[in-house]
């Protein structure tokens, strides 16, 4: 009886498999030697058990086998323990099985059908074969070697195993088939139910995770057709069960002409080849339903989505409304912006224009002439009036506030913050636009992100690492000179030329006071008494103001002057005083035409020559403050905003507050006719002033 196996293979990694396959089976009372063609010196055998890995190999290895050896070419089949990889591939891929011999090729593609291998479309390779379908998949059971080079892509599943056959045949030529057929039965039916184990796991994975899929599919809100290429339903969901108005379990596994009879239907669905997909109304059983059919090349299947018009509105209402709820819309259009003068009607036409682009904009305006009521209506006039629109003023926002409020953070950016993080502005705003309100009022450090936003398209919330792809149209509005700014460093000049794509600028209500009148009836009628007059001489004392504080300046009067009137008429007494209304911020607003200058002062006194006052400042008041300035300078007094104003009282003239006199007498400095000096000093007519009252005495 012989005590050892040697084991004669082609390559190593047959060696390597095979050996272990016996040592695991005989090994504890048999000993295996094992040898390699391609990379073992092998010695001359005598007397022992050879057992050949194929027909070919004992071929190779002839001259190393003495006469008194016991000679075995081993059966195998597939080695199932690597065949999760082809358990994973589509029904009805095609792969190229490649081995060494066209018998062992067919061989392992039999056992491979015989195990259930059987939804894969084999075409056998093998050295030599002339005939071969150019597939960029393959299998080969470790003849890596061997595989064509136009294959892109190789599954290895190790070199085949000695069948249960051979097996017996070597106890039996061992002499042991008696005292050890039951122990190597049990351990290859162990290796067998280990197999059927996997296999089994597998299987119940696969349909729990088909189970899982269905009920995905079940739970999206449209139905869900698809259709292989021999035509067959192989999905059909709960939601289309419902628009067809029929059983899904019917469905599947029968042909699409059976299930669908409608022709021009049948017709859309079978004819989706292309590479994009297509839409197309249709009214299935009484339902009004967008199909959109995409062709899949890969499985060469079609998927079709069928969505109920009427559920699909209902919705977009609804997301409407809740916009609405959080302020999230635009509440102004067009129409909504009274006035017929040129320069608005011109802007209001550039402004529908530049709303239809989907470029950034850039409004420049005064305070108050309607920066955010422009933004609202061009984003009703923009391709993206469906979507959101979000409003922000960074001057009403503190600093540590912007950047999370703009892009949001993460769960513990920062101390207090949301569980869960919260989404920030831009990404509230996906799909719609965003109006960012006095644009220069930002840090540099907010700049840079802002820039990073227009410029890919994408963010980072604070705290995050993962960048969020935005899709948001941006009008910026500022009242301030970005070029002063850029100049002093404090705006980036890259993110200017970012906002400044397109340019609107909103013209000042003091070069459009035509349509002052037909503004003040609009606000009365707007705050709900329209019952309320006012007249012409009302009229053409408020288009004697400039209106520095623009259109919302102008709102603002109105609001006050309806507050306080006692009849049905507003008056001029219902005017507030000067202290009321903006004055001019900068030295270009010296250039704009003087209130009242082609008019008399109210009191009927001289204007000062060369001074045009301000509005609602009489010509009087400024006449008695340089007598009184002149009376007390004279008497050797100090003229302190306190002694004018006793002085005044005295005279029984006026009676102003301190803080009207310093406005007033700022204005006398302004047209060189005093000095107003810091503390005790008070003011001190010059010769200019002298020289004028001497012309009014005289």
């Amino acid at each position: 009886m012989a005590e050892t196996i040697v084991l004669i293979t082609g390559s190593k990694e047959t060696k390597e498999t095979l050996a272990e396959q016996l040592e695991e089976l005989v090994g504890d009372f048999v000993t295996v030697k094992s040898y390699a063609v391609e990379e073992d010196y092998i010695p001359l055998i005598e007397g022992e058990l050879v057992i050949f890995s194929s027909r070919i190999v004992s071929e190779e290895a002839a001259t190393s086998i003495g006469t008194s050896c016991s000679v075995l070419v081993a059966s195998r089949v597939v080695n199932f323990h690597a065949l999760d990889a082809l358990f994973d591939l589509p029904h009805g891929t095609e792969i190229l099985y490649v081995n060494d011999l066209k018998e062992t090729v067919h061989e392992a593609i039999h056992s491979l059908k015989e195990i259930g291998v059987d939804h894969l479309h084999f075409y056998p390779y093998y050295p030599g074969k002339r005939s071969v379908k150019t597939i960029p998949l393959a299998v080969t059971p470790g003849e890596v070697e061997k595989v064509p080079e136009f294959v892109e892509r190789i599954i290895n599943i190790k070199p085949r195993l000695i069948d249960m056959a051979t097996m017996i045949d070597i106890l039996n030529r061992l002499d042991l088939l008696e005292a050890k057929h039951r122990d190597v039965s049990v351990r290859y039916l162990q290796r067998m139910i280990h197999l059927n184990r996997r296999i089994a796991l597998m299987s119940q994975e696969s349909k729990r995770m088909a189970e899982h899929l269905q009920e995905v599919v079940n739970g999206v809100h449209d139905g869900i057709l698809a259709v292989n290429a021999d035509g067959v339903v192989t999905v059909f969901n709960g939601i289309l069960e419902q628009i067809l108005q029929v059983d899904g379990r019917r469905a599947i596994g029968r042909s699409l002409t059976d299930i669908i009879l409608d022709p021009e239907l049948q017709a859309f669905v079978q004819g989706t080849k292309g590479d994009q997909p297509a839409s197309r109304f249709f009214t299935v059983e009484e339902t009004d339903v967008m199909v959109h059919a995409m062709h899949i090349d890969v499985n060469d299947t079609t998927v079709v989505t069928f969505k109920n018009v009427g559920e699909a509105l209902e919705i977009e209402r609804r997301r409407q409304r809740d916009l609405k709820k959080k302020g999230h819309y635009a509440k102004f259009t067009f129409q909504d912006i009274v006035g017929k003068h040129p320069a608005l009607l011109e802007t209001k036409s550039i402004a529908k224009k530049l709303a239809k682009s989907d470029l950034t904009i850039l409004i420049q305006g005064e305070s108050g002439t309607g920066k955010e009521l422009f933004a609202s209506s061009m984003h009703h006039e923009s391709p993206r009036k469906d979507g959101p629109f979000l409003a922000v003023n960074f001057s009403a926002l503190p600093e540590d506030l912007v950047e999370s409020e703009l892009f949001g953070y993460d769960e513990g950016a920062f101390t207090g913050a949301r569980k869960g993080g919260k989404k920030g502005l831009f990404e509230q705003a996906d799909g719609g636009t965003i109006f960012l309100d006095e644009i220069g009022d930002i840090s540099l450090k907010v700049q840079a992100r802002l820039l990073r936003v227009l410029q890919e398209k994408e963010l980072l919330r604070v705290g995050g690492a993962e960048i969020i792809p935005v899709d948001v149209r941006v009008i910026a509005a500022t009242n301030k000179d970005l070029l002063k700014l850029m100049d002093e460093k404090m705006f980036r000049e890259d993110l200017y030329h970012r906002l400044k794509v397109l340019f609107l600028h909103l013209p000042e209500l003091r070069n459009r006071k035509e349509d002052l009148a037909e503004l003040v009836q609009y606000f009365i009628h707007q705050s709900g008494r329209g019952d309320r007059q006012i007249p012409d001489e009302v009229i053409h004392k408020l288009a004697g103001y400039d209106w520095f504080g623009n259109i919302r300046e102008l709102k603002n009067t109105i609001d006050y002057m309806l507050t306080v009137a006692d009849g049905n008429s507003l008056t001029l007494q219902d005017i507030p005083n000067e202290s009321f209304f903006v004055r001019p911020k900068t030295e270009a607003n010296a250039s704009v035409a003087p209130a009242y200058q082609n008019g008399p002062a109210r009191s009927g006194a001289e204007a000062v020559p060369g001074l045009a006052s301000e509005s609602f400042v009489e010509e009087k008041e400024l006449m008695l403050l340089l007598e009184v300035t002149a009376v007390l300078q004279d008497a050797g007094k100090t003229a302190s905003r306190k002694a004018i104003r006793e002085q005044l009282r005295q005279l029984g003239e006026a009676d102003l507050t301190e803080q009207q006199i310093r406005y007033r007498m700022n204005l006398l400095q302004e047209r060189g006719l005093l000095t107003v000096f810091r503390g005790r000093i008070g003011a001190k007519l010059n010769a200019e002033g002298y020289r004028w009252l001497d012309e009014i005495i005289n």
